[in-house]
């Protein structure tokens, strides 16, 4: 046994010295990909650096900041200044209409964060509503859901009309909630669509849409279906007449094309 362990350190050893000597970063001699032009381990785009924020929640590097609590300087308001109120680190909803990013944006990964109005008032539709419209269509409903029975494609993070949530993520009323969304913006040609939208929501870290392809714009009570558009649009935040609160708003830009 001393001998078969004392063979097997001096292996080792040797092995990781072959390692050493024989050091790739990428191979040439490997197959390739099914599909691609590009070989196991070989060389391809590198992906760039990204800094992650020093906090959970906190804007990457490659982020661009749409709301820090400072001012409404990258949003409009029916092409005008913004109505909405400034109150510590958050943005008020207070009436005036729904507000959107002066940038327009198609695929992306959006950060928010969102609080319903405590103590509550009203109850199904009527209470903490509001919505993120991405490109100004296609909503992620904003509700207060919390023992606050709605129909099911109308709870918080459902995509309105279209999906329910996978489970109901809604924090107390008056509590800070997340979304995390990833999405990807329909592609058309020559005035056809060729692949829909796509949503993946994360609500308080909670998957509740999972790649979800979207049957077409947001509406209420009909059927969705799409109308050619351009690849980007801006970002919408909907004034359904709840005080709700934003803050800690982000995006990054994306190119999911397959």
């Amino acid at each position: 046994m001393k001998l078969t362990l004392f063979a097997l350190a001096g292996a080792l050893v040797l092995g990781a010295s072959a390692l050493q000597d024989d050091h790739h970063v990428t191979y040439d001699d490997t197959p390739f990909l099914p599909g691609s032009p590009y070989r196991v381990h070989g060389e391809r785009p590198w992906p760039k650096v990204v800094t992650p924020a020093a906090r959970p929640g906190g804007a990457p590097s490659d982020a661009t900041v749409l709301f820090d609590g400072k001012d409404f300087s990258a949003w409009t308001q029916g092409g005008g200044e913004v109505s909405w109120k400034l109150d510590g680190e958050a943005m008020v909803c207070t009436g005036g209409g729904s507000i959107q990013t002066k940038a327009s944006f198609g695929d992306c990964q959006l950060h928010l964060e969102f609080a319903t109005p405590s103590p509550p008032r009203g109850d199904s539709q009527e209470r903490g509503n509001s919505g993120v419209f991405l490109m100004g269509r296609y909503e992620v409903q904003v509700l207060d859901s919390f023992e606050n029975p709605t129909y099911p494609d109308g709870q918080c993070s459902a995509l309105y009309g279209q999906f329910p949530p996978l489970v109901n993520a809604c924090r107390e009323p008056g509590e800070w909630q997340t979304y995390d969304i990833v999405f990807r913006a329909p592609r058309f040609e020559e005035g056809e669509l060729v692949s829909p939208a796509r949503l993946t929501v994360f609500h308080n870290g909670v998957l509740t849409q999972n790649d979800r392809a979207l049957l077409g714009a947001t509406v209420h009570r009909q059927l969705p279906h799409y109308t050619p558009h351009e690849p980007k649009a801006p970002l919408q935040l909907q004034d359904h007449g709840n005080p709700i609160r934003y803050r800690n708003i982000w995006i990054r830009e994306l190119d999911l094309s397959d």
